[in-house]
């Protein structure tokens, strides 16, 4: 291995431990490790579990309280909320976690590319970002998924797109920085393409802020994919979902508070997990703190 490579190490094992020590003694950060986990084991294991179809009705059975019977009680047309709620996080987990990794995948190599040669490049690919950034992310994502056509996987995709202009400026920013480092100076005196001193130098120095971003733009992502099914551009009925549950939910306020409670409350802690772990991750990869 070269000096080059030696210094450009993106992360020695050292550092590995030092972050985990540091993840392990923030007491919000693995409460929200925890909170993601259930809902992710929750998710996976949705079609093991003993519970009733979720697309199910019965007619003898419909807005029922919490009992034995119904754990969480039942919907206006007696479907099991507690099955639709377990199917229904395998929806918002799938949308926060795709619809994110289409945005890190289309917006990094343009802010690596934007970042790392600059000059009209840079302008160019600045200015549409800067375009996309002038309007609400929840308003794009919505007109996104309107052109588009009402299903989860095409809200996947305007969310996707809609967070994606977030990565292309924090790449941009984050190898303006690295560029400019000794090792990466040296790989170009040596004569590494281009290509080869960003996949191996520029993007491992910039990983972790982007894993930051990525956890905290999951949190949005499913807020969003909740907000476009509450609008009916997402997961489509019968299909539970935790956003068009809450639709149908907001008729029967007075009547069956139950059908509104508890997608509420999932979608508020899930949320709440996924930012207090990516909290927990930015202060751990922090290399300015000790």
């Amino acid at each position: 291995m070269t000096a080059i490579e030696q210094s450009a190490t993106a992360v020695e094992p050292r550092s590995q431990n030092r972050a985990w020590r540091k993840m392990k003694a923030n007491k919000g950060s693995l409460a929200g490790l925890v909170i993601v986990l259930f809902f992710a084991v929750v998710a996976i294991s949705a079609p093991l579990l003993p519970i009733p179809d979720p697309a199910a009705t019965s007619w003898s059975a419909i807005r029922k309280a919490p009992s034995l019977a119904h754990l969480l009680g039942t919907d206006d047309l007696g479907r099991d909320i507690l099955s639709r709620m377990v199917w229904g996080a395998r929806a918002s987990l799938l949308a926060g976690i795709f619809s994110v990794a289409i945005a890190v995948v289309v917006g990094v190599p343009f802010g690596l590319i934007a970042g790392y040669f600059g000059g009209w490049i840079d302008h160019v690919i600045s200015r549409i970002i800067e375009a996309f950034l002038a309007m609400p992310f929840l308003i794009t994502a919505i007109a996104l998924a309107a052109f588009l056509g009402p299903s989860l996987s095409n809200a996947m995709i305007a969310i996707g797109l809609s967070a994606m202009p977030i990565f292309v400026r924090l790449t941009r920013g984050q190898t303006l920085a690295v560029k400019t480092e000794e090792f990466v100076e040296g790989a170009r005196a040596i004569g590494l393409r281009h290509f080869n001193i960003i996949r191996r130098y520029i993007l491992p120095n910039v990983f972790a802020p982007i894993l930051v971003q990525a956890t905290l733009t999951i949190a949005t992502a499913i807020i969003a994919e909740a907000s476009l099914s509450f609008l009916g551009l997402g997961q489509q009925p019968p299909a539970p979902s935790w956003g068009s549950m809450l639709n149908v939910a907001k008729n029967f306020l007075n009547q069956a508070p139950w059908m509104a409670l508890w997608p509420g409350l999932a979608i508020f802690l899930v949320v709440m997990g996924f930012n207090l772990l990516g909290d927990g991750l930015r202060d751990a990869l922090d290399p300015r703190e000790a």
